[in-house]
């Protein structure tokens, strides 16, 4: 009995993994973050990311939002670029589920008793690095990557990718 009520709480914590943005920084330690005032984007860099480009306005407009709120001004003279890029993937998951009614307990026999049922899903899942880079020593001095799940629905691109860069960028700038 115990067992039927775990089951719907495991099915929500899978649902709610699969909506999170799992994020990580790493950055220059000797780099003077807090000089940084003004930003622009690395143009050839961002040209040459492999995706939609109503994507890529989707991803800047997110990091001038998150920026702005910073602190930053663009500027043609910045202090950082910021560059990006994305890889995806198909993540396969594997479920094998041994619940079942079968010999020594319960009623009737259940020809999956041996070996459980297997379930199989894919789902896109997608990374986004912002890196930034210190136009004075032409440095890379800090770089948050966020991945999770993405989405092909449009209505929901704008809010899944805000999500990403808003978690990504929490992170700048690091706490040293």
């Amino acid at each position: 009995m115990k067992t039927m009520k775990l089951i719907p709480f495991l099915l929500l914590f899978a649902l709610a993994s699969c909506s999170s943005v799992r994020v990580a920084s790493d950055f220059d330690k000797t780099a003077p973050f807090e000089q940084y005032k003004t930003f622009a984007y690395h143009k050839p860099s961002i040209d040459k990311v492999e995706i939609s480009d109503l994507d890529k306005k989707r991803i800047l407009k997110a990091i001038d939002e998150e920026l702005l709120a910073k602190g930053f001004a663009k500027s043609e003279n910045p202090d950082v670029l910021i560059s990006i890029f994305t890889k995806d993937n198909k993540r396969v998951d594997v479920w094998n589920n041994n619940f079942g009614w079968g010999w020594g307990w319960g009623w009737g026999f259940d020809p999956w008793m041996w070996g459980g049922r297997t379930s199989v899903s894919t789902v896109n899942e997608g990374t986004l690095y912002i890196d930034i880079i210190d136009t004075k020593k032409n440095e890379l001095v800090w770089q948050g990557e966020g991945s999770g799940v993405l989405t092909q629905n449009t209505n929901k691109k704008d809010e899944r990718i805000k999500e990403f860069v808003t978690k990504i960028l929490a992170q700048y700038p690091p706490k040293k």
